[in-house]
């Protein structure tokens, strides 16, 4: 049994070589918090046998308590001394705890760190070939590549030859002849309705007569049909 923990205890506090100087060997996060955990591990064995011895003298002394005081009183002195080694690996192993998250802290830190790092070096691997100036270019460039698709859409959407000759005032200018045209062609169609004459309709003054003469018949036509 003393022979595993002297192997444990050797593991944890560095072994020697075979001259026996001792190495000193870097040791990575991990190993420290596992070499932490080790002798949290020992000591944590060791309190458990210093209770178990406690509780042992404290048996001793109360049952020799009356008869056989010398006995009791050495017991109890025995319980002291092991009481005092448990308080200190109490604070030992109190050390060891702080010492253990103060480290996983930092390793979490450390990892954290080293990924910003690398996250930073491959930014500017990134930047080395980019700057404002050759951002812009190709801006400028993919504008230009842009403009000329469109230029070579419209040209070739558009029917070669087609419509370059005519004059659209011209056309206008028809269109106006030809609805001025039909309009003739309706009006000459039409025939306005005779109105009676009365035997007992008395004659108009002369200039009524002259004032429907002179309007336009156009708006007498618009009036017949309303």
């Amino acid at each position: 049994m003393s022979g595993n923990k002297g192997g444990v205890l050797s593991r944890v506090f560095g072994g020697s070589s075979k001259g026996g100087a001792k190495t000193k060997v870097a040791q990575t996060p991990q190993e420290a918090i596992q070499q932490l955990r080790d002798v949290e591990d020992v000591l944590n064995k060791k309190v458990e046998h210093l209770e178990a011895k406690i509780n042992e003298e404290t048996a001793i002394a109360r049952r020799d308590a009356r008869t056989n005081k010398r006995n009791a009183l050495n017991a109890l002195k025995r319980k002291k001394r092991l009481e005092k080694t448990l308080q200190q690996i109490d604070g030992t192993l109190t050390t060891l705890e702080y010492q253990r998250e103060a480290l996983q802290n930092a390793s979490m830190n450390g990892q954290a760190f080293n990924a910003l790092k690398s996250a930073t070096s491959a930014l500017k691997n990134v930047h080395k070939e980019l700057d404002v100036d050759s951002v812009q270019d190709i801006m400028d460039e993919l504008a230009d590549q842009h403009e000329l698709s469109n230029e070579i859409a419209n040209a070739i959407s558009s029917p070669v030859g087609f419509g370059a000759e005519i004059d659209e005032f011209e056309l206008e200018n028809e269109l106006a002849q030809l609805e001025q045209e039909a309009l003739s062609q309706e009006m000459a169609q039409i025939n306005l309705p005779q109105v009676p004459v009365s035997s007992h309709t008395y004659a108009q003054p002369a200039a009524a007569t002259a004032g429907k003469a002179k309007k336009d018949p156009l708006a007498e036509l618009a009036e017949w049909a309303s």
